[in-house]
C-alpha cells in the first residue's frame, strides 16, 4: 500500500549546497510550475545569503540541520560534494524530508546502501537526480527500445570527455573531494548503458590514467552482459571527446547526438530510413527531473520507476569495480 501523496500546492523544495551544480537545479526548478523554491542551506551565512538572493528564496539557512529541521519542506535537493552525499541524504531523511540526490549517488555502493536503508526503513522518497534519464528526448528513445525499432539491442557506445585545467585542490582532482572522471561523468555513461542493456553486465574490463593527484584523468571500460550485448565507454576530464550515445541494434541503430547528456536531438536508422526528431527544451533541462520528482511525491510513491533505487545501487557497484580494476580508492573509503 502507497503512502499517503503530499497535498501541498506547489511542491515546497530546500536546496543543501550553492554550489554550480545547485545553481543549475534552482534555475530549472523556476520552470516547474507546480514547484517552489522555499529555502537554501549553506555551511556559511554568506553564501545562503547570496545564493538565496539571487533566487529569491524566502528562508536562507547557515547550517544544514537547519535547513531540514524547516517543518515547511516537502523534499530537499542535495547538491554537496560526492562524499558528502551520504550524510547529507540521510540527515535529510532522518528530519522526514524527501530526498532528490545528485549524481554521483555515493562515492561506493555500501555508502549508497546506508542511504537506501534509512529512506526504505523510513518510508520516504528517495532518487538519485539523473536528469538525463527524464529529458523528452530519452523518453522517446526508451519508446523506440520498447517497440522493437531497432531489433535487438546489441551494442552502446557513449563518451563524455571535457578538458579541464589542472587544479590539484578543485573538485575533479581532489580525491578528498571524490575527484576524478569517473563520478563526475563517467556516470552519465555508464548509467546510459544501464537504461538500455540493464545495470548487471557480468564482466568488466577497463583502463586508465592516473593522474598526479591519484585521479582518473581519463579512462575508457567495456561491459559484457549475459546475452553477449556490449558497452563501450569511456570518460574523461583532461579529454574532451565528441559526447555522443548510440545504440545499435540488429535492425537498426539511434543516435543521442551531442551533447547527450542534456541531449535535444534523436536519429533512427532502420535500413534505408531515417527518421530525426528534436525536443527542445524547457527550461535548462533540470525542471524534468524536478517534475518527475512531483508526481511521485503526490501519488505516495517512495521512488521513480524511472531511476529506481536498485538499479542506481547497481550502478555505483559498477563504479566500484572498475575502481579496484585501477587501485583507485578515495580517503574517505
Amino acid at each position: 500500500m502507497n503512502p499517503p501523496g503530499i497535498g501541498s500546492d506547489p511542491i515546497r523544495w530546500g536546496i543543501l549546497g550553492t554550489g554550480n551544480i545547485a545553481r543549475q537545479f534552482a534555475t530549472g526548478l523556476s520552470a516547474v510550475e507546480d514547484a517552489e523554491l522555499a529555502a537554501v542551506g549553506s555551511r556559511a551565512p554568506a553564501t545562503a545569503e547570496s545564493f538565496g538572493k539571487q533566487f529569491d528564496i524566502p528562508r536562507r539557512y547557515a547550517t544544514y540541520e537547519e535547513l531540514v529541521a524547516d517543518p515547511e519542506l516537502d523534499v530537499i535537493y542535495v547538491a554537496s560534494p560526492h562524499p558528502m552525499h551520504r550524510d547529507n541524504s540521510i540527515l535529510c531523511l532522518e528530519a522526514g524530508k524527501a530526498v532528490l540526490c545528485e549524481k554521483s549517488f555515493t562515492v561506493n555502493a555500501a555508502m549508497a546502501d546506508d542511504v537506501i536503508g534509512v529512506a526504505r526503513e523510513r518510508g520516504l522518497f528517495l532518487m538519485e537526480a539523473m536528469w538525463t534519464r527524464f529529458l523528452p528526448a530519452v523518453i522517446k528513445i526508451r519508446q523506440w527500445l520498447e517497440e522493437g525499432a531497432i531489433g535487438d539491442v546489441r551494442m552502446v557506445q557513449a563518451d563524455f570527455g571535457f578538458r579541464a585545467g589542472f587544479n590539484p585542490t578543485g573538485r575533479l582532482f581532489d580525491p578528498a573531494l571524490g575527484g576524478g572522471a569517473l563520478l563526475d561523468v563517467g556516470i552519465y555513461v555508464i548509467s546510459f548503458a544501464s537504461m538500455v542493456l540493464g545495470p548487471h553486465p557480468e564482466a568488466i574490463e577497463s583502463t586508465a590514467e592516473i593522474g598526479a593527484t591519484g585521479i582518473d584523468e581519463q579512462s575508457a571500460f567495456l561491459l559484457r552482459y549475459s546475452g553477449g550485448e556490449i558497452a563501450v565507454l569511456s570518460c574523461g576530464v583532461r579529454t574532451s571527446t565528441p559526447v555522443e550515445a548510440l545504440i545499435i541494434g540488429t535492425e537498426g541503430r539511434i543516435r543521442l547526438h551531442a551533447p547527450f547528456y542534456r541531449g535535444t536531438r534523436v536519429t533512427l536508422t532502420s535500413g534505408k530510413n531515417e527518421t530525426q526528431l528534436d525536443f527542445p527544451l524547457e527550461g535548462n533541462g533540470y525542471n524534468y527531473q524536478a517534475m518527475a520528482v512531483g508526481e511521485c511525491l503526490r501519488a505516495g510513491e517512495l521512488e521513480s520507476e524511472t531511476m529506481p533505487l536498485d538499479e542506481t545501487r547497481a550502478i555505483v557497484d559498477i563504479m566500484d569495480r572498475i575502481r579496484a580494476q585501477w587501485g583507485v580508492k578515495y580517503p574517505m573509503e
